[in-house]
């Protein structure tokens, strides 16, 4: 990594020994870096990739255009550019970054799961879901996940390597176009909202994250036209990307995957919390309240007779209580089982109660809906099982 601020790999510092070491493939830092695409270029470096071509820059605005535009990346179809220069303009500006090697459909055509091959063979994951008032694609940010959580089916696959902006954007690409071309149950309609939520964690991979951010929210010709407001992006509690990206002035809203409400259960079920305790987490996390104004989602995934009991609700109201203003919303979350493991969902007696405890608190809390039951619904079990 290039500095303790910009954590590049996905290894935190001082997180390659020890207790704080993350888990990594094999494979990882073993891996080429991905083809250059036209969403990793500068404009600079666009104009001037465009002079070595022979076009003149205005050819620029035209791609731009054709790319956050209209989503297309077929440039043998580009009427108004040059027919001698369009086969080596797709080469030059998109190269094919991701190749889908599966699909999985679910609640009636509405949430659909897509496993992508990319340049190198490693397989990432990204889920496309409906609902009746806004449409939410849910992308993958690293090629598995250095994170290690024992429940998470990504946390199982070990960190291969950082995604490009590129590979990142063209999962967002794809899912708008297939939402404008009515490929999804219920016809036509728009992609409205992304959460970095897939494989991987965000904040070790910050640089592309956020230049995939910017480009989502900006409107076309520079970017997707996506609010920023509608972007979620997720965390385990890295602190030093919290607080970098509060300085950034986004409004994008944070969500950080708490899991429990105490260090002494948090540092079996999220080894980061050896690194950044919940006090540091939930400190950074009020922190980015206080500058973005935007309510803060605290991820909880409900695990049965570990941490969906009374005490752990009403220790986590407390926690949350502490800071004295509304800032933060609790994603209670029915876990989605990995098979044979020991983490498995509450029941739903328990998470019931879970909820009336947080909310007899005062503390805002929505069970979060469960989409993609019937398929491979967690994040790393479609990739496990293809590998």
């Amino acid at each position: 990594m290039t500095s303790p601020e910009i954590p590049e790999t996905g290894i935190t510092e001082g997180g390659t020994e020890g207790a704080f070491r993350d888990v990594l493939s094999k494979d990882h830092a073993k891996r080429g870096k991905p083809p250059v695409h036209f969403a990793d270029m500068t404009d600079e470096e666009r104009i001037a990739k465009a002079t070595d071509l022979g076009l003149p820059k205005f050819r620029v605005k035209q791609l731009a255009n054709h790319y956050y535009g209209h989503f297309d990346v077929n440039a043998a179809e580009f009427t108004d550019f040059p027919a001698a220069k369009r086969e080596e303009a797709a080469a030059a500006f998109f190269p094919r970054l991701i190749t889908e090697v599966t699909r999985q459909v679910a609640d009636n055509g509405t949430t659909i799961k897509t496993l992508w091959r990319l340049f190198d063979g490693s397989l990432i994951e990204s889920v496309l879901m409906r609902y009746p008032t806004r449409t939410t694609l849910c992308i993958s940010s690293q090629v598995g996940c250095g994170m290690g959580c024992p429940f998470c089916a990504t946390g199982q696959l070990g960190l291969t390597r950082n995604m490009s902006a590129g590979e990142i954007l063209e999962q967002v690409r794809v899912a708008a176009k297939m939402m404008r071309d009515g490929e999804v149950a219920g016809g036509p309609g728009r992609l409205s909202n992304i959460v970095f939520m897939g494989m991987g964690e965000p904040m070790g991979n910050y640089r592309s994250v956020l230049s995939a951010v910017r480009q989502i929210s900006a409107l076309p010709p520079e970017g997707f036209g996506i609010s920023a407001r509608n972007i979620t992006v997720s965390t385990v509690g890295v602190v030093s990307g919290i607080r970098k990206l509060a300085a950034e002035g986004l409004p994008v809203r944070l969500a950080v995957s708490l899991h429990a409400p105490s260090d002494e259960l948090r540092d079996e079920l999220v080894p980061m919390n050896k690194r950044f305790n919940t006090t540091a987490v939930l400190d950074a996390a009020h922190d980015y309240w206080l500058a973005s104004k935007r309510r803060v989602s605290i991820e909880y995934a409900l695990m049965r007779g570990i941490n969906d009991q009374a005490e752990h609700a009403r220790l986590l109201a407390k926690r949350l209580n502490h800071y004295g203003d509304d800032w933060a919303h609790v994603n209670p979350i029915p876990l989605n089982p990995i098979e044979g493991s020991k983490w498995t969902a509450s029941k739903p007696e328990d998470e019931a109660r879970f909820l009336e405890i947080l909310h007899s608190a005062g503390i805002t809390a929505t069970l979060r809906d469960t989409r993609g039951q019937d398929i491979d619904g967690a994040c790393g079990q479609l990739a496990a099982k293809e590998r």
